[in-house]
């Protein structure tokens, strides 16, 4: 699964399915001095409203991860499942470890 989350023009977060991309290599240019992030949750994490700190994509690599918008759309994402986080103002979006902990891997890309 590839999904979105960005702020709409209401000021809410919204996600949105998409098509990942079909062609054999596919480049993403990240930032000069960027990094990747390894993150594993606690045991049953909650993280109320927030927004990312940088556009990023998140990589579920372990567990089970739940991503909730104040719309109540909610998606469970599992390993292999990408995160196109854009959604920088606005209330921002709930996360959650389910089942234990879930880890991922964030990388930073340009605005």
């Amino acid at each position: 699964m590839f999904v979105r989350i960005y702020t709409g023009e209401d000021g809410q977060s919204h996600l949105e399915e998409m098509i990942a991309p079909t062609e054999p290599i596919h480049r993403i240019t990240t930032k000069p001095g960027e990094d990747l992030v390894f993150r594993t949750s606690t045991v049953n994490s909650f993280s109320d409203y927030h927004n990312p700190s940088r556009r990023q994509y998140l990589f579920v690599l372990d567990g089970k991860m739940e991503v909730s918008v104040k719309d109540g759309t909610t998606m469970l994402f599992h390993p292999g499942d990408v995160l196109l986080a854009e959604d920088m103002t606005g209330q921002g979006h709930i996360t959650k470890a389910i089942d234990g902990t879930y880890t991922s891997v964030s990388m930073g890309i340009p605005d």
